[in-house]
C-alpha cells in the first residue's frame, strides 16, 4: 500500500500592461513573433532592467490572499542556465529572499477539507518560446524557430509544500488557486493561453517499510483536467516500478496529452546547477509596511468569502455559490440580476444552466454574451404569469441575446403565448385518447407513466404552447373518467 505525495510549482502570469523590467507590452498571446521585444528583455549588452512597480503590488496581493508572511526586504537573483529561448543566459528571479513565504489555502474537495501550505511566492521573468518543426519537442525536430515575445513577461511562482495526497486534490487546488488569482485581479488564470502553468512533483511512500520513491517532476501540463490525468498516469507508473522492486529515476518528465502518458525529458536538476547569485543590476527591493497595509485593506473579496456571503445573503446552496463565485464577472452579473428580479435561486439556475451553456458554445464571457438582466426579469414574469412555459423561455433565449430584443417582443412576434384555454387542451387530449385507446386502458390498469404520453400529445398538438400543468391536470381527470 502506497501513500501519494504531491507538491506543485505554479507559474502565474501577472496582468500588467508592460513587462517586469522594461516597457514592452506584456500581453503577448497571439501577437506576431518578436514584435514585443526590446534590448532589455532580449539581453542586449548595456541594457539595464527597471522594475515594474505593479508587478510588486500584484505579488504582494497574491501573498496576502494566500495568508503568507510578506517580506519588506527582498532580493532579486540570477538563475543561470542555457537554452535557446533564454537570450540573456539567465532569468531574473528571487531565490534567497522571496517576497512572500509560509502561507496556506484551505482546500475543500466536497468530501473532506485540508490546509495546503504555501512554501513561497516569488517574482520572476518568463523566458521565450521555441516553435519546433515536425514535432512538439526539440527532440526529432527538423528545425526550430524562436519567438522572444514572452521574454520578460512578469510571473509569480507559487510553490506548495507536498501536502496533496491525490491527483484529484491537485486538480481542485489548481482550480482554487485560479479562482483566487482571478478574484484579486492579478492573473487571468487561462491555462490554454499559458497564463497559468503547472509543474507537478510526485513520489510514493511504502506504508509498510516507510521508504519513499524518488521524486519525479512533470512539466508541460496545460489544463486542469490534464493535471489530474498526468498525475494519475505517473502514480500508476511509479507504483508499478515499486511493485517490481525497482525504484524510479529522479527525473523531469513531460505529459503527452495524445498518448495520455508521461515520457522522460532529462535527469532532474539540482538547485546548485543553476548557480544562483544576487542580480547586480537591481537594488534590494524594499516595500514599506504602509504599502502592504494599504494593499491588504483594499484586497478584493476572496472566493471563499464570496461563497459564504452568497449562501447567507441569497440563500444559495454551497454548490451554486461555488460555481458563481469562481468567476468574478459571473458573480457580479448574478448579483445585479438577483437584485433586479428578486429571484436569486432562479437567477442561479438560469446562469449555471442555459446561460453558461451558451457562453461555452460561443466561447464568450458573460459580458460578451450581452444578456441584459432586465430581460431575465421579463422572462421570469412571463413564466410566473403563465404567458409562456419554461421550455419556450429557454427556446427564445438565444434569439433574445442575438437580436437584443425583449422576450415579450419575440414571444409576440412568433405567437409563442402559452395556451391556457382548458377547452383547447381538453380537445387535444380527447383526440389523443381516441387515437390510442390502448394507452387509455394501460393508465386505467394502473400504469401512471402513461399520463406523460397524453401530456406530450397536447404539447405536440399545440407546438409546445399548452400550459403543461393544466395539461397534466385535465389529462388525469379525463383518463380517470
Amino acid at each position: 500500500m502506497y501513500t501519494t505525495i504531491i507538491g506543485l510549482e505554479i507559474h502565474a502570469q501577472l496582468q500588467t500592461s508592460t513587462k517586469a523590467f522594461c516597457g514592452c507590452r506584456a500581453d503577448v498571446f497571439e501577437l506576431e513573433p518578436n514584435t514585443a521585444i526590446c534590448p532589455v528583455c532580449t539581453g542586449q549588452p548595456g541594457a539595464l532592467p527597471v522594475l515594474n512597480q505593479q508587478v510588486v503590488d500584484f505579488a504582494i496581493m497574491a501573498g496576502l490572499a494566500m495568508n503568507c508572511s510578506l517580506r519588506e526586504r527582498s532580493v532579486f537573483d540570477r538563475k543561470n542556465y542555457f537554452y535557446p529561448d533564454l537570450p540573456k543566459g539567465y532569468q531574473i528571479t528571487q531565490y534567497f529572499y522571496p517576497i512572500a513565504e509560509e502561507g496556506h489555502l484551505r482546500l475543500e474537495t466536497g468530501e473532506s477539507s485540508k490546509t495546503v501550505r504555501i512554501r513561497r511566492i516569488h517574482i520572476e521573468e518568463d523566458a521565450g518560446k521555441m516553435v519546433h518543426q515536425g514535432t512538439d519537442s526539440i527532440t526529432g525536430s527538423s528545425g526550430s524557430y524562436l519567438d522572444l515575445n514572452r521574454c520578460g513577461v512578469p510571473l509569480i511562482e507559487i510553490v506548495t509544500e507536498p501536502d496533496l495526497s491525490t491527483p484529484y486534490e491537485a486538480r481542485v487546488f489548481m482550480e482554487l488557486l485560479r479562482d483566487t488569482l482571478r478574484a484579486i485581479g492579478v492573473c487571468s488564470g487561462d491555462m490554454e493561453k499559458g497564463a497559468l502553468r503547472c509543474d507537478a512533483n510526485i513520489s510514493l511512500k511504502d506504508e509498510k517499510t516507510g521508504k519513499s520513491s524518488n521524486r519525479v517532476e512533470i512539466k508541460n501540463i496545460n489544463s486542469f483536467k490534464f493535471v489530474e490525468k498526468a498525475l494519475e498516469s505517473e502514480q500508476l507508473r511509479i507504483a508499478d516500478h515499486l511493485n517490481r522492486g525497482e525504484n524510479v529515476s529522479k527525473e523531469t518528465r513531460s505529459w503527452d496529452f495524445a498518448t495520455k502518458e508521461t515520457y522522460s525529458m532529462r535527469s532532474k536538476e539540482e538547485e546548485n546547477d543553476y548557480r544562483y547569485f544576487p542580480e547586480p543590476d537591481l537594488p534590494v527591493l524594499l516595500v514599506k509596511g504602509e504599502r502592504i497595509a494599504y494593499l491588504r485593506e483594499n484586497l478584493p473579496e476572496l472566493p471563499w468569502e464570496k461563497i459564504a456571503r452568497f449562501k447567507e445573503q441569497y440563500g444559495l446552496p454551497t454548490y451554486d455559490a461555488g460555481v458563481l463565485a469562481s468567476d468574478s464577472a459571473i458573480a457580479s452579473y448574478f448579483e445585479i440580476a438577483a437584485e433586479i428580479t428578486g429571484k436569486p435561486k432562479d437567477c442561479s439556475n438560469w446562469i449555471m444552466g442555459d446561460i453558461m451553456r451558451l457562453m461555452n458554445e460561443r466561447n464568450l464571457t458573460i459580458g460578451e454574451l450581452g444578456l441584459a438582466p432586465e430581460y431575465l426579469k421579463e422572462l421570469f414574469s412571463m413564466i410566473d404569469s403563465g404567458r409562456i412555459s419554461k421550455k419556450i423561455a429557454r427556446d427564445i433565449l438565444p434569439e433574445v441575446i442575438d437580436r437584443k430584443l425583449s422576450p415579450a417582443a419575440i414571444v409576440k412576434e412568433h405567437g409563442f403565448e402559452q395556451i391556457n384555454d382548458d377547452n383547447a387542451i381538453e380537445k387535444a387530449i380527447r383526440q389523443a385518447m381516441e387515437e390510442n385507446p390502448h394507452a387509455v386502458k394501460q393508465f386505467r390498469e394502473g400504469k401512471e407513466g402513461v399520463l406523460g404520453y397524453f401530456v406530450g400529445a397536447v404539447m405536440k398538438a399545440t407546438r409546445g404552447k399548452a400550459n403543461p400543468g393544466r395539461a397534466n391536470e385535465i389529462a388525469r381527470r379525463l383518463l380517470e373518467g
